[in-house]
């Protein structure tokens, strides 16, 4: 089934899929993506921010040397997602680099955008998106670089968020479960702070739980937003055939992949986290299982403390 957007001009601004680590963006993606469109790659580029902020390091991007110079920095930050990801172009340096100049691509985000719609074209895509979560923390600034961005920001209960990020705790630097409450707290508070500002018309808010329970009804508001027509393959998207994918990818929506800090935390735990982040959870609207009290400034710093000692500890015994 198809439904129709309304009739507005369509758009080629890019989409960014935005959230807290562990949020369920990467199910996000792939049912974005699977919009005929719509074009995401399958991994997290990581590289916007960065490259904005160093432009001027790169000289006068009217020079082809100057283009080459930003494409090598980008594979040496993101190799794997560069040749891997994009399903619409090979990631030849010398090819792409011609082919931006040609485009007359002379600033950043020009580099950028010229990039990614020359991946889309190669998947027939009018459309072209990316899914980095911690570009949630930096909209504002994304927004003035590609005029009309969308961000569509996913939410999901901090608890679960926090059992996941432990599982792979060295690469987020998160110890212990007050950290990760405040870690949450941190994209959560600046995202939906940043998605007030720009407005509406830019800034679109879903919770994971919510996506997980009335697929075709989140699914419908996301197209509603983007000014995109609907379709059911957007519920039923492709699955991932990648072993190094999410798992739940290869599956179809898992409606049980919540509240499983129900069984999975300790009640210690629990309590510490719903103690650090009260007031954002009520926001959110996820219910709280005990009094929630704040914790005091001693124990607030107590934990602070054993996040950075622990992390100090690891990269001292494993250095980059």
């Amino acid at each position: 089934m198809t439904t129709e957007a309304p009739n507005k001009p369509r758009s080629t601004a890019p989409i960014f899929i935005v959230g807290a680590p562990r949020s369920g963006t990467t199910l996000l993606q792939y049912m974005l993506r699977s919009h005929p469109d719509i074009s995401l790659p399958t991994g997290e580029s990581h590289f916007f921010i960065p490259l904005l902020r160093q432009e001027e390091q790169y000289g006068d991007l009217r020079q082809l040397a100057n283009i080459r110079r930003v494409l090598e920095r980008m594979y040496q930050q993101s190799a794997d997602f560069l040749d891997t990801d994009l399903h619409g172009i090979d990631f030849n340096i010398d090819q792409l680099s011609g082919l931006l100049h040609k485009r007359q691509c002379t600033s950043m985000a020009q580099l950028i955008t010229g990039l990614f719609e020359l991946n889309a074209a190669g998947e027939n895509a009018r459309r072209w998106g990316d899914k980095t979560p911690y570009y949630v923390l930096h909209m504002k600034r994304l927004l003035e670089q590609f005029p009309g961005a969308q961000f569509i920001h996913l939410i999901r209960d901090g608890r679960d968020c926090a059992l996941s990020m432990f599982q792979r705790e060295h690469d987020f630097r998160v110890y212990n479960t007050f950290f990760a409450a405040k870690y949450w707290e941190i994209y959560i508070e600046r995202g939906q702070q940043m998605g007030r500002e720009i407005g509406p018309g830019n800034y679109h808010e879903i919770r994971y739980e919510d996506l997980l329970e009335n697929p075709h009804v989140i699914m419908k508001g996301v197209c509603e937003f983007l000014n995109e027509d609907y379709s059911d393959s957007l519920v039923n998207f492709k699955k991932s055939g990648e072993a190094g994918k999410t798992p739940l990818l290869q599956q179809p929506i898992q409606k049980q992949n919540q509240e499983k800090w129900r069984t999975q935390m300790q009640p210690a735990q629990i309590k510490i986290f719903e103690r650090a982040v009260a007031g954002t959870l009520r926001n959110c609207n996820y219910p709280l299982t005990t009094d929630a009290q704040a914790l005091s400034l001693p124990t607030r710093a107590f934990w602070h403390l054993h996040n950075r000692l622990a992390t100090r500890y690891y990269e001292w015994r494993y250095p980059r």
